[in-house]
């Protein structure tokens, strides 16, 4: 059902912008939009049908993978696109996922086992800092720092592992701040249920207190964030993939906004929607093995 609502408002959302997508296919392509030439493309690409008719077509259609033909190259498939581009972004978001969870589950851990500790302070002001810096602003930093003063990284592209660097740092910041706060919060707020004093008076080590029973339990409230997230950070390329030149699935959506490429900004607003709902759907599945009482509907 979710699913469905989302292709239905991308369908919708691109058929009521003003322009003709007949017109805008004929420009992109530099023909020019005479009234025979945009009937004739109209019949072609079925835009002289109903839109009940185009939607239950289109959304067939993408269910078997045909997304249709792209406005600005007409010899390439919409799905061609999306699969030459979505390695680069997956590499990006892969990558900025590693950042993010080795960040930021030890520094919350950390904050909140010495809470009102100076290291707690640093890490409260790196979280207000990171929240209220612009993941753009943050990207011209590091590549001015990195790539033109020091020479250390490349500022563009996507051929090596170092061009994945920079942009994947700057990917993760935009969300590390908020997970390290969801961890630290509730790992403060477990410190106080029964079963930590009950470990603590059967003689368990400290440490094992703390990462075996606080922060599994902390971070079933993290899960559901980080579901999100997973996709948030997929779909927050748009900008990074234009700053350093990847070739990914956010330039790619980018570029198909300003070309009015329509098949491209449908197919690419399904695929985030469709990653939506596969990513909440593997954080379920996750809730149940990381809490096995999830499986008995709740039942201790």
């Amino acid at each position: 059902m979710t699913l469905f609502f989302v292709s239905f408002i991308a369908f919708a959302l691109v058929n009521i912008i003003p322009a003709d997508p007949a017109e805008v296919a004929l420009r992109v392509n530099d023909t020019t939009p005479s009234p025979e030439a945009i009937e004739e493309i109209r019949q072609e690409l079925g835009l002289d049908k109903p839109f009940l008719i185009r939607y239950v077509n289109w959304l067939s259609a993408s269910i078997q993978g045909d997304f249709g033909v792209s406005y600005t190259n007409t010899n390439r498939l919409v799905l061609e696109e999306l699969t030459r581009s979505f390695p680069y972004t997956l590499k990006l978001a892969g990558l900025s996922l590693v950042l993010l969870v080795g960040l930021s589950i030890p520094i919350g851990v950390l904050s909140a086992v010495y809470k009102d500790h100076w290291f707690d302070r640093i890490v409260r002001v790196f979280i207000f800092a990171s929240t209220a810096m612009p993941n753009f602003w943050l990207a011209f930093i590091l590549i001015w720092i990195f790539s033109i003063s020091l020479y250390w990284l490349p500022s563009s592209g996507a051929s090596t592992l170092g061009h994945y660097i920079l942009p994947s740092i700057t990917l993760c910041m935009a969300y590390v701040a908020t997970y390290i706060r969801l961890i630290r919060n509730s790992m403060l707020e477990s410190m106080h249920h029964h079963y930590v004093a009950y470990a603590r008076a059967r003689g368990i080590p400290e440490h094992r207190v703390i990462w075996k029973h606080l922060l599994k339990n902390s971070l079933q409230t993290s899960m559901t964030a980080l579901g999100i997230g997973v996709v948030r950070l997929i779909a927050g390329t748009v900008v990074i993939e234009s700053i350093f030149a990847i070739p990914g699935l956010g330039r790619l959506a980018l570029a198909a906004i300003f070309n009015r490429d329509y098949p491209i900004i449908q197919a690419y607003i399904l695929v985030m929607g469709s990653l939506f709902v596969v990513s909440n759907l593997i954080i379920d599945i996750l809730h149940t093995v990381v809490d096995p009482r999830l499986k008995q509907g709740g039942k201790s």
